[in-house]
This record gives structure tokens, sequence and C-alpha cells, in this order.
């Protein structure tokens, strides 16, 4: 099966299960931290956080120091 990028790009599912990194918004974000706000587009380390599941959506909950780019 291939994955299609945001430019167009078709990878694999070998290609893409190999990149480090995942794209995610920000949901929402606890009292004490800074430099990250609602509906900020993100990149973390897929390895990171714990998964919960709210209202019957799934969420993943990851720590700041896990955060590599804010977009």
């Amino acid at each position: 099966e291939e994955l299609k990028t945001e430019s167009g790009l078709l990878l694999s599912a070998q290609d893409a299960s190999s990149f480090r990194y995942k794209k995610a918004e920000v949901i929402s974000v606890g009292n004490s931290i800074s430099g990250l706000n609602k509906g900020d587009k993100i990149y973390y380390d897929k390895h990171a956080g714990y998964g919960i599941e709210f209202e019957k959506k799934y969420y993943l909950v990851i720590k700041e120091q896990d955060v590599v780019v804010v977009l």
C-alpha cells in the first residue's frame, strides 16, 4: 500500500514506517507549557507518549521534550 504525502510524494508502507517523526495537531496544552498552543502543527518522535481514548476519540499524550518541530 502506498502513502501520498502532502506534497504529492508517493511512499511505500515500508518507507513511511521508517520515518522517525510523525506530524500532529496540538489539541490541548498544560498550564506550565510555553511555546506550544492549541492548533499548532508539530512533529514528534513516533515512539513517544501514550494513547488514550476519550469520548470515542483516540488521543496521544506526549511530553513537551518529545516535540521536535513546531510549524
